[in-house]
């Protein structure tokens, strides 16, 4: 079965913080500030050399000395900055067309206040976690003897076949992956200043890149 790809373009962002934000009717709403470099076209990927049609977006200018010898070598044969954070959109081919390498992405397409966008990060470590904190279980008991307090208690070893399944919730690390949020309402678009308001959290601590798209789906 052919995977159809999203037509949906993404900017690249950092994430400030959190703050408070006052409408005009006087409403406070907590909303995540994000600044928004420049998104330039870095790469276009066709299906006749590539085997997929896609575009690569690249954001943040770094010293030379922080990029990667291929990466560093493949933006300057184009002519391009020093880009440090580079990613793939996928699209339908025959957009393609509409696209130029050194071609800076329109983030007003996207960022529209009141409309929904969904965004992407990395969410913040917790480390190793067990089972109470990780997957939100009961703890043990407290007193009768018991030494299993915040164990993982039985995993099964007295069931046919007397085995652990792949899959059983364990101890494991916490955080530290590609977190989507949907849905997120545009509460306003600093075209000048490149700030974009979003109404609630998003993953990732102060610093991390965050990728923005506009929503498909539509939670009312």
């Amino acid at each position: 079965m052919t995977k159809v790809a999203h037509t949906r373009e993404e900017v690249i962002g950092k994430k400030l913080g959190m703050m408070q934000h006052f409408t005009s009717e006087g409403e406070a709403v907590p909303v995540t500030v994000i600044e928004l470099s420049e998104n330039i076209i870095t790469d276009i990927k066709t299906p006749e050399k590539h085997g997929y049609a896609a575009i690569q977006v690249g954001s943040f200018t770094k010293k030379e000395k922080a990029l990667n010898k291929p990466k560093l070598g493949n933006l300057k044969k184009k002519n391009l900055p020093t880009l440090s954070f580079l990613k793939e959109v996928r699209i339908q081919p025959e957009e393609l067309k509409n696209y130029k390498i050194a071609e800076k992405l329109d983030p007003t397409k996207i960022l529209v206040p009141n409309e929904y966008v969904d965004v992407i990060g990395i969410s913040i470590g917790k480390g190793f976690q067990g089972m109470v904190r990780l997957h939100n279980k009961s703890r043990g008991f407290k007193s009768h003897g018991s030494k299993s307090y915040r164990g993982p208690g039985s995993i099964g070893g007295h069931t046919f076949p007397g085995r652990v399944f792949p899959g059983k919730n364990m101890p494991s690390r916490m955080g530290n992956e590609q977190v989507c949020v949907k849905n997120l309402k545009v509460v306003e678009f600093d075209k000048d200043k490149g700030l974009v308001f979003i109404k609630g959290a998003v993953p990732g601590k102060e610093g991390s890149v965050i990728r923005i798209r506009q929503s498909i789906k539509k939670w009312n």
